[in-house]
């Protein structure tokens, strides 16, 4: 199948990048015009249907995370990839997401976390969105060895809550979200639930 995206068809058909999505794929994103024909090569390469489901990014995520079980969480990712909600991510959603989540300013990434918490995309993250995914990364990490007022999801999201929700409403804004995130840096380890330090 074909995804037809603003720019272009990008799939099995079209096996190489126009110059029109080339351009706009270079105004998107912090890669370069050869970077972006390799990932696109590589993106044909794993999904030569030119769009990726929800089943197969479960399994690479898996890869990545043998001793837990990540499907929960991969599956909040791929919504937060599939920009258009279409079931599926095209090559010009993977790399958009992609060079946010990996080259983008940290108010970026922010704003990409921001929209992956916001489950029902209101605008803002309220206390049971939050545990969802928490408990979703909790599942993946597998990880026992955590202090004691972060042992389980919900006392990592009291304390988060505790730390970013200034007005006290159970509700996080995008602005408490990352004014809470940019002040202390332990609040993303938090939501990343890094136990490292």
């Amino acid at each position: 199948a074909v995804v037809s995206t603003q720019s272009g068809h990008y799939g099995r058909e079209n096996s190489k990048l126009k110059p029109e999505g080339m351009s706009d794929l270079r105004e998107m994103t912090r890669f370069s015009t050869k970077e972006l024909k390799l990932w696109y090569r590589g993106f044909l390469h794993d999904c030569p249907s030119g769009t990726l489901d929800i089943e197969a990014f479960k399994k690479i995520y898996a890869t990545f995370f043998p001793c837990g079980d990540a499907a929960l969480f991969a599956e909040h990712v791929f919504r937060t990839f599939d920009a258009n909600g279409d079931g599926f991510i095209d090559f010009r959603e993977f790399i958009i997401a992609l060079s946010v989540t990996s080259r983008g300013t940290l108010d970026e990434k922010l704003k990409w976390a921001f929209s992956m918490y916001d489950l029902d995309g209101n605008g803002d993250i309220s206390k049971d969105e939050m545990l969802e995914i928490v408990m979703a990364i909790y599942k993946m990490v597998n990880n026992t060895d955590m202090p004691e007022d972060e042992n389980t999801p919900e006392k990592r999201v009291d304390k988060i809550y505790r730390e970013v929700d200034k007005d006290s409403d159970g509700r996080l804004s995008m602005e408490e979200f990352i004014e809470g995130t940019k002040k202390d840096i332990s609040i993303v380890k938090l939501l990343q639930c890094d136990v490292t330090g």
